[in-house]
């Protein structure tokens, strides 16, 4: 997965470091947009740069550069003052960004302060709250485009149920690792459970062997997220101090289902308030496929939400979708047969595969033209 670079092609800045790079360059920022870039210490060149039809979103500046900037035409849409989210944000969330403060406990996190913000306002009708929201969903949509373009993403779909030191859990995390080898980009709903174990995988990606499974043992002292997400974080953390330098992969999750904490090991974390907008997008860039692993009514609803856009060919070509553990897609939830039905005489039936073993999943995906 391309690490985030520099816009040379696009008129967005999204970092200090951007903003200088284009200053010193170009020596203008006309009908630039700038995103949630801190510019209190750039008030020199806000003074003295062109800044005519540019747009500065959450940007904090001096009153006397805002001004000016206005005067020349810009359009400066202020800081939201006691967020604990920033709406316009140009970069996707990471771990330790979302998990600020956790040695005070889980509640003291930003993640945690940004779901009870939305327990308190998503229901009470207040425009400006839904208007907070959705701007900052779109921010956080056109920051994954960025992260993932030319990427090859497979999804990775399963449980939040799932724990920590089960056989599963260790299975679903092999398969990350292998996906992220063959050089895949893991995209998981960004959850606990096996979307966790699928971006641990991808974490242990660069590691020894030996690691996987030493970082098993060490997560399995807190198997799950109740009745403690801050000694279930924690862990996770400390897996992460002892092998830095993990590989990358990306988690969707969404504060909709803000009981459930987002996992730390996606190296990116692309964190939603609108779960439709969430569970479309995921599915939609999981553009060499996506992997079922057993799970209930939730990755029920991921498999046909994909399953449409590929019966339809929607958006384009069908893309490969594996099913893992045959009785439970027959026999338990028999998802299979309506799904086989479904395809039948179509462009995807050739796409879709239902295997015994999740080590199977690797292998049906290239079969599959993943």
């Amino acid at each position: 997965m391309p690490a985030h670079a520099a816009h040379h092609n696009d008129r967005e800045i999204e970092t200090l470091e951007e903003f200088d790079a284009t200053v010193s360059a170009r020596g203008t920022l006309a009908g630039f947009r700038v995103q949630a870039v801190d510019l209190t210490d750039r008030t020199r060149e806000l003074l003295t740069t062109d800044t005519a039809g540019a747009v500065f979103l959450g940007c904090p500046m001096r009153e006397d550069a805002a001004a000016k900037i206005r005067t020349d035409g810009a359009l400066v849409f202020p800081p939201v003052p006691d967020l604990p989210f920033d709406p316009y944000r140009g970069l996707v969330y990471s771990p330790d960004e979302l998990f600020a403060s956790l040695a005070d406990g889980y509640e003291a996190t930003p993640d945690a302060r940004a779901y009870a913000w939305f327990q308190r306002t998503k229901a009470d009708g207040d425009v400006y709250a839904s208007m907070l929201r959705a701007i900052h969903d779109d921010s956080v949509s056109d920051a994954l485009d960025e992260l993932l373009a030319g990427a090859r993403v497979v999804g990775v779909m399963g449980g939040h149920a799932m724990k920590r030191g089960t056989q599963a859990y260790e299975g679903a995390a092999r398969l990350g690792r292998e996906l992220a080898r063959t050089g895949f980009t893991v995209a998981t709903g960004g959850g606990p459970g096996a979307m966790e174990a699928a971006n641990l995988g991808a974490y242990a990606a660069p590691h020894d062997g030996e690691m996987l499974s030493d970082a098993l043992r060490l997560l399995a002292k807190a198997p799950g997220f109740t009745p403690s997400i801050t000694e279930w974080a924690a862990a996770a953390f400390e897996v992460r101090a002892r092998w830095p330098k993990g590989g990358r992969s990306v988690g969707i999750p969404t504060w909709f289902y803000g009981h459930e904490p987002p996992n730390p090991f996606a190296s990116h974390i692309a964190k939603y308030f609108a779960n439709a907008t969430r569970e479309d997008g995921l599915l939609a860039r999981s553009n060499a496929g996506v992997v079922f692993l057993p799970g209930a009514a939730g990755t029920v609803q991921e498999i046909f939400d994909n399953a449409t856009p590929n019966y339809y060919e929607s958006r384009g070509e069908p893309t490969p979708m594996v099913l893992v553990d045959r009785a439970h897609w027959t026999e338990k939830l028999p998802t299979w047969p309506l799904l086989q039905s479904l395809a039948r005489g179509r462009s995807m039936e050739s796409r879709i595969a239902l295997v015994d073993r999740i080590e199977e999943a690797p292998e049906a995906l290239k079969r599959l033209g993943g």
